[in-house]
């Protein structure tokens, strides 16, 4: 990477799920103003709508949502080519999420469609091997539309244990399973979280002091909990936006000084800010995306981007250190139907 630049990886939906994109596209980020410069297709493959990379290999990752899911592997060069490494089948349907444990050994992928999480094993490489287990959530929410069954969302591997938590839009649950590290296998999910009826879990997000947001995509709101023996208590909730009418979060970050909360609300098309203050999140700012249906959005030093699936492009805010609320900054970058951002960091490979 240059001296004064660093890249951020895209993912997208492709035509099978009626997005316009073809694969993984590749943005060159200007460290001094922030500005996104798109450097073109890294890889082609089928609705990679989430990303993340390992923590100490330079390998990337993406589901594929597809009704026969699947998550595919990339071996990334200095200057972030992309080298397909490994496709396999996740056993279940939409894969809508994934994460890498801790010590970079297993990968859990979140199946959104059959409600189910499945397991895959890393070699030295970093490649996935087929997966050595497949769990199947249970359990049903008040929407009948929404929630008649699982709909796991997001898989988040403790960064210090075996645990493994998963957001279940389907039945109003985070729940807590503990991964083996040797079979590779998920143990009894238990519940983590008990939301209120109806809130649809989608998203989660840690605080540096010990709370967990939860992005609320059916109820609307902004809920945060902090841990009390094996669950998490409620101890707060709010709405997501001042908007009338559907208002459906998607994804929740924390702010690096812990001082302020960001959530992306598609139908008002707006990302609002919290202030925290260690007890309660207050609302200080609505800010429109300058796009729509804010799909993502991440943090990078004092710039906020989102991506804006449906207007098919990225804005960029600086963030105002005093208020933490984001200005628009510059234009947007055109990107084909993005749902997900990832900043590339250079790994710390093990020896």
């Amino acid at each position: 990477m240059g001296a004064n630049a660093e890249y951020v990886f895209v993912g997208c939906y492709t035509g099978d799920k009626g997005g316009e994109g073809d694969g993984i596209t590749l943005l060159r980020r200007d460290l001094a103003t922030g500005e996104l410069t798109r450097l073109g297709l890294a890889a082609r493959t089928p609705s990679p709508s989430f990303l993340v990379q390992h923590p100490t290999l330079p390998v990337l990752y993406a589901v594929n949502e597809l009704e026969e899911g699947t998550v595919s592997a990339f071996s990334v060069a200095p200057d972030c080519a992309l080298t397909p490494l490994a496709t396999r089948p996740t056993g279940g349907a939409d894969p809508c999420h994934l994460a890498v444990t801790a010590d970079g050994r297993h990968l859990v992928v979140a199946n959104y469609g059959s409600g189910s999480v499945s397991v895959h094993p890393l070699d030295a490489e970093g490649a996935p091997g087929e997966r050595t287990d497949l769990l199947t959530l249970s359990g049903s929410g008040a929407d009948p539309e929404r929630q008649a069954s699982p709909h796991a969302h997001m898989v988040v591997p403790d960064r210090n244990g075996p645990d493994v938590l998963i957001s279940d839009l389907g039945s109003d649950r985070v729940w807590r399973s503990r991964l083996d590290p040797v079979s590779g296998r998920l143990g009894a999910p238990e519940p983590a979280v008990e939301a209120n009826p109806g809130t649809g879990p989608r998203h989660l997000a840690r605080s540096a002091d010990g709370v967990l947001f939860l992005a609320g995509e059916l109820s609307g709101t902004l809920s945060w909990y902090r841990a009390a023996g094996p669950t998490w208590e409620l101890r707060g909730e709010t709405a997501a936006s001042a908007a009338t009418g559907a208002v459906q979060p998607s994804e929740v970050a924390a702010g690096r000084d812990g001082r302020f909360v960001y959530l992306a609300n598609r139908g008002p098309d707006t990302v609002t800010t919290f202030a925290w203050d260690g007890e309660n999140a207050s609302v200080v700012g609505e800010t429109s995306t300058g796009g729509v249906w804010p799909r993502h959005l991440i943090l990078i030093g004092d710039h906020l981007y989102v991506a804006n699936e449906r207007s098919h492009n990225v804005t960029i805010f600086r963030i105002d250190p005093d208020t933490g609320i984001p200005a628009v900054q510059g234009e947007p970058t055109a990107e084909p139907s993005p749902t997900c951002l990832l900043r590339w960091t250079s790994p710390m490979i093990r020896p």
